[in-house]
């Protein structure tokens, strides 16, 4: 936990001593499979090269119907081994990108199933803020407008919107707007933020509070 990794690095490894004997398995099957095939071919070729009348006709299409069967046996035999292969190659965990390890349940002796969690890794060490927005707010916010996040010690980060959630939460009624976040010490992955977002601006007419009074309810302006 914490170990910065490369894309490709390897993280774990898996016994691979069953595999690598069903590949060895499925090798020599394909290799019976080919040898099966040859004699086929062999059979089908000759008995194409005969004289007209020298075999049956039937005879003829039960020579190409074995050499059709043969090479499907040396198809399946080649999806077979390629198969043994990518199990072979999925017995080492490799780092899917640059990235941190932020937790690890893997541990030297576990039978691990498919699809079990065994790393968690912060990729190319990118984080975001996922806000939550009303709809009302949602329907202001665009793509790569920019956000400013408060932190804990007072520290102002700027981000921009990435994308926003097509749905909103059906409990909430809110939906989330994610905001890339650049690489700061003080950030870490699951801390609780707030933060605003910068709308689009629109020209509006300022004056000094000087000149504004009311009066009688009224405001008037001084010139």
């Amino acid at each position: 936990i914490g170990s910065a990794v490369k894309k490709g690095q390897e993280l774990a490894r898996l016994e691979a001593d069953s595999v690598q004997a069903a590949l060895a398995q499925a090798q020599a099957n394909l290799q019976q499979a080919q040898a099966g095939y040859a004699e086929a071919q062999s059979n089908a070729n000759r008995a194409r090269d005969m004289k007209q009348g020298m075999l049956s006709e039937q005879q003829q299409v039960q020579y190409q119907i074995a050499e059709q069967s043969a090479q499907a046996a040396v198809n399946a035999a080649k999806a077979m081994v390629e198969s043994q292969a990518i199990r072979l190659r999925q017995t080492r965990i490799l780092a899917v990108d640059d990235g941190i390890i932020t937790s690890r349940s893997a541990a030297l002796g576990m039978v691990v199933q498919t699809g079990s969690e065994l790393f968690r890794l912060i990729r190319q060490n990118r984080l975001e803020w996922r806000a939550e927005l009303t709809a009302a707010q949602r329907a202001q916010v665009k793509v790569g407008q920019t956000a400013q996040l408060q932190l804990s010690n007072g520290q102002t980060v700027s981000g921009q919107v990435r994308l926003l959630a097509p749905t909103l939460d059906p409990q909430t009624r809110k939906g989330l707007a994610y905001i890339d976040l650049p690489s700061v010490p003080q950030l870490q992955a699951g801390l609780f933020a707030q933060g605003e977002l910068q709308l689009d601006t629109t020209p509006a007419l300022t004056i000094p509070a000087a000149a504004l009074v009311l009066r009688d309810g009224y405001q008037y302006v001084f010139v």
